[in-house]
């Protein structure tokens, strides 16, 4: 097994963190909230940003070039999400956590345009 750098780790760890806060918002607090939590446009751009944090943390633990991309791709969606939740309100911690994924991803998706 190849070791992970710290960056990498991370980026990984921010990843996962944020995927798990953001579908337990969704499932638990938006769903019986409801209201302006479970409107469409909401409720998939949660979905969204669960699903491409799990594959980005995905993509860096079995070592795929791409997961540059995909980072870049991700830090774009989770400040959206981190935008919107912050927006409609009563979701701090999945806000904390998209900002901090975005802040991680941004900085493996800059590695990209350094190389």
């Amino acid at each position: 097994m190849h070791k992970l750098s710290g960056e990498l780790k991370s980026c990984i760890d921010a990843c996962q963190r944020c995927y798990a806060v953001c579908l337990q918002t969704a499932m638990q607090h938006c769903l019986q909230a409801g209201g302006r939590h479970t409107e469409p446009k909401h409720f998939q751009l949660m979905m969204a940003c669960a699903e491409i944090c799990r594959t980005s943390a995905a993509l860096m633990l079995i070592g795929s070039p791409s997961h540059l991309m995909q980072c870049d791709l991700c830090a774009k969606i989770c400040e959206e999400c981190a935008t919107d939740c912050e927006h409609i309100g009563g979701m701090e911690e999945c806000v904390k956590a998209c900002r901090a994924c975005a802040k991680e991803c941004r900085q493996m998706a800059s590695r990209a345009l350094a190389a």
